[in-house]
């Protein structure tokens, strides 16, 4: 199984982005915001979380393929 080589912004973006989509759903299911905050503050995150979810897996995905030639190279 090939194991991705992330740079740490990279790794902190990915980890960020599952966070926030986290953060969001808490919100959603939490009930110590009035209703209207909860559910506009956890749709934004879990919107954020969603749409950044596309390019961290396209950068794990990029260096994956990037790591599994290097290592067919050798």
């Amino acid at each position: 199984m090939n194991k991705p080589d992330l740079t740490f912004p990279e790794l902190m973006f990915v980890v960020g982005t599952r966070a926030a989509l986290g953060a969001g759903l808490g919100l959603l299911l939490s009930t110590k915001l009035n209703d209207s905050q909860r559910k506009l503050l956890g749709l934004t995150l879990v919107f954020v979380g969603a749409v950044t979810t596309i390019p961290a897996v396209m950068a794990v995905t990029r260096t994956m393929r990037e790591h599994g030639k290097a290592s067919d190279a050798e």
